[in-house]
């Protein structure tokens, strides 16, 4: 009987138990919930790996600007510079993974570094949670006027009756116009010889000048000197032609298949950040893309808006990092 009786008194102490148990949770719940629809409730950092004023930094800060008035908090910018974008990669895949610090990533760092350099200091997708694609920065390739072959085909035909090849200049080693004259070299057996420039600009400066024939770059570089009829455009490895400059062709209607490289520009959080938070910066992001002044602003800067899901930039970073890697092996190609 008495065993009876503190068997009985046990499951009213569990049952009592339980239930406060329940309605703490029931009182915590709500709570969680608020605070995690109330994101963001302070300033977000944007940590830009690269120093002010070129176009990834231009296009970065136009975004803050947007995202800080959609989402009622200020967007910072801050610049990381260092080790082609390592040092500002690696400081956000170490950040706490609470939505208020993001990287705007650039694909020659995170898709193109990871094959260049010895060691990075981040892994691209175990590190990262994808938020959304901000656009692609169409690729060019341009000659100096005296440069006698006035298109693709017969550049690559020219290439390869000169013993010693045709030079071609880019911003750097191991950047994405670097990786598509590779490429280019691999796929058509064009006999080209790469010139890493310290920046886009010097590059252009040389091809102005005829110091060297050719130059693969960013559209924004070359656009107003191909309208001025100071650079000829051989075409845009696109997968079509651009708005802004509609006469010339691609590198896939000049005789090259499938060829499309453009470099792109998105968002990233560190891994595990709140999938809510990754939600609603996706929509917030997509919103500013969609606005015709945002739009014609990347325009402006050679940008080509892409809103997107999270999930397909994330796709075409996996992407990017597998197709990549064997045209570095391929061309030996290793950071300075």
């Amino acid at each position: 009987m008495m065993k009876d009786c503190f068997v009985s008194v046990g499951r009213q102490i569990i049952a009592r138990a339980a239930a406060l148990t329940a309605l703490a949770a029931s009182l915590l719940l709500p709570g969680l919930a608020m605070a995690q629809a109330a994101w963001p409730t302070k300033p977000i950092r944007l940590v830009v790996p690269f120093t002010p004023g070129g176009v990834t930094d231009t296009s970065g800060r136009l975004i803050a600007d947007q995202l800080s008035r959609r989402l009622g908090q200020q967007v910072i910018v801050d610049n990381r510079p260092g080790a082609s974008g390592n040092i500002g990669s690696q400081q956000v895949a170490v950040s706490e993974p609470d939505g208020y610090t993001l990287l705007l990533a650039f694909d020659g760092t995170m898709v193109i570094n990871p094959h260049v350099f010895e060691k990075v200091p981040f892994n691209t997708v175990r590190d990262f949670v994808p938020v959304g694609k901000i656009g692609d920065a169409i690729l060019i390739l341009v000659a100096n006027p005296a440069f006698p072959a006035k298109n693709l085909h017969d550049m690559i035909a020219l290439s390869k009756a000169q013993p010693d090849g045709l030079s071609y200049g880019t911003s750097g080693t191991g950047g994405t116009p670097h990786i598509a004259g590779e490429l280019l070299k691999q796929r058509t057996g064009a006999h080209l010889v790469h010139v890493p420039y310290k920046g886009g600009g010097q590059a252009m400066t040389d091809v102005l000048g005829g110091n060297i024939p050719l130059v693969y770059t960013a559209i924004a570089g070359a656009i107003q000197h191909v309208k001025s009829g100071k650079l000829n455009a051989l075409g845009v490895s696109s997968a079509q032609r651009a708005t802004s400059l509609p006469d010339v062709p691609t590198f896939i209607e000049s005789g090259v298949p499938d060829f499309v490289i453009n470099s792109w520009v998105g968002l990233l959080a560190p891994a595990r950040t709140p999938k809510t938070v990754i939600v609603r910066l996706n929509a917030e992001l997509n919103a500013v893309l969609a606005d015709p002044e945002v739009r014609d602003r990347l325009n402006a800067l050679g940008i080509g808006a892409t809103p997107g899901s999270a999930e397909k930039f994330g796709e075409e970073i996996k992407r990017d990092l597998a197709r990549y890697g064997p045209v570095v092996k391929a061309a030996g190609i290793k950071a300075d």
